[in-house]
């Protein structure tokens, strides 16, 4: 690979099915087809329409540092700086200040906080977590729709279907994805699903990936500046929640917390709110601040996030399949962390290694998803012959 110019100059384009068109998917459809691949990116649903769409867009440098995502996570952080420059589109990238505090339901007014004023008095600052050197934001649907298009910018295809299963060789190794039953024909998969991954434990022994809701609001409040907030609030009924606030460049301030462990959505469209979660949530914005108050509300949203089992991403390939590679789990991390994971995930799939140290998040570290009792492991087998496929199995 020519790493300057980005292309392939020494064989014949790689094909890859990245599954998924959150940012994780769309990420590694930009870096892999910048490194001259062949992509298609298959998305059920629509680019960025489950936790892409929906999550904060908060990018911290530091937050990770003495963790295994702490290189991860400071080399996504620059790729966010480097990419606001090198690709087109606006999707509201800058610098913040980032605060800490604490909050009580019981005792919000309507007198200004001294610190910050679009505050109420309600809060009380504990310190500053974050300067502009270290903490920023994206709008994230905006942000992943952007990488998708730089993709396809680069030749990079987009399927609108649903991944059900993998096509293999004659040596078991992946030679392509079924989408609504029909077969592309590949050399790599990457499975970039979220929660939705979990599905594809049927195929592949994979570790199960685990969905955790999230709940939030957006206020048209143009007056808020770019100060993020992390909280430790009390409400009337005495128990603690921990809301962040996110303004936004575009005029908008996201607000969310409340998270749950129910059962997975069919697809993202189907992903609704808690019952009483968003009139918690409004309550809880409403004593923080009053550019936070209901009739300020233009979106109520709920959205599953993806969580390993012991909490760390799953980056890396599949034990046991050649040509099979994971990117999922990133729990909150997941629009900080998906430029550099979609950077290593080109790199391991057309180098043979990545620059970033992967070892910490490699799926074979968690013991594979236990099936169903009778459920059949899902794979299509593909004898490949001079002019294509010769007979499909399943």
């Amino acid at each position: 690979m020519d790493t300057e110019a980005g292309t392939m100059t020494d064989r014949k384009a790689m094909r890859v099915v990245i599954c998924g068109g959150g940012v994780i998917g769309a990420a590694c459809a930009y870096f892999l087809a910048r490194g001259g691949a062949e992509v298609t990116l298959v998305e059920r649903t629509g680019v960025a329409s489950a936790a892409s769409g929906k999550a904060g867009g908060f990018l911290a440098l530091d937050w990770c540092d003495g963790s295994p995502l702490e290189a991860l996570a400071r080399r996504s952080f620059a790729l966010h700086a480097e990419l606001d420059e090198a690709l087109p589109g606006d999707w509201g990238y800058r610098r913040m200040t980032t605060f800490a505090g604490a909050s009580r339901q019981d005792t919000a007014g309507p007198g200004g906080n001294r610190l910050l004023p679009w505050l109420t008095d309600a809060v009380s600052l504990r310190g500053q977590l974050g300067t502009p050197a270290t903490t920023a934001q994206v709008h994230p649907a905006r942000f992943t729709e952007a990488l998708a298009r730089a993709a396809e910018a680069r030749g990079a295809r987009l399927v609108i279907g649903e991944a059900t299963g993998l096509v293999r060789d004659e040596t078991d190794a992946v030679a392509g994805v079924l989408v609504d039953d029909e077969a592309i024909e590949s050399d790599a998969v990457v499975l970039a699903m979220g929660p939705w991954s979990i599905r594809a434990c049927g195929w592949l022994d994979l570790p199960a990936i685990h969905a955790v809701k999230g709940h939030s609001l957006i206020f048209e409040a143009p007056e808020v500046p770019a100060e993020a907030l992390f909280l430790e609030h009390r409400e009337l009924s005495g128990e603690e929640t921990t809301p962040e606030v996110f303004p936004r460049a575009d005029g908008t301030v996201y607000a969310c917390a409340i998270s749950s462990q129910t059962p997975l959505a069919e697809d993202a469209a189907g992903v609704a709110p808690d019952a009483g979660a968003i009139d918690r949530l409004e309550a809880i914005c409403a004593a923080i601040s009053p550019s936070l108050a209901p009739e300020r509300i233009i979106a109520r949203q709920a959205c599953h996030r993806p969580v390993s089992g012991d909490g760390l991403p799953l980056i890396g390939s599949v034990p046991g399949t050649s040509g099979a590679y994971v990117a999922t789990g990133h729990g909150v991390w997941g629009i900080l962390n998906a430029p550099a994971t979609g950077e290593a995930m080109a790199e391991l799939i057309l180098r043979g290694h990545a620059s970033l140290d992967l070892s910490p998040f490699d799926p074979g570290r968690l013991p594979p998803a236990r099936r169903a009792p009778g459920q059949d492991r899902i794979a299509a087998r593909r004898t490949l012959g001079r002019h294509g496929a010769a007979s499909v199995r399943r």
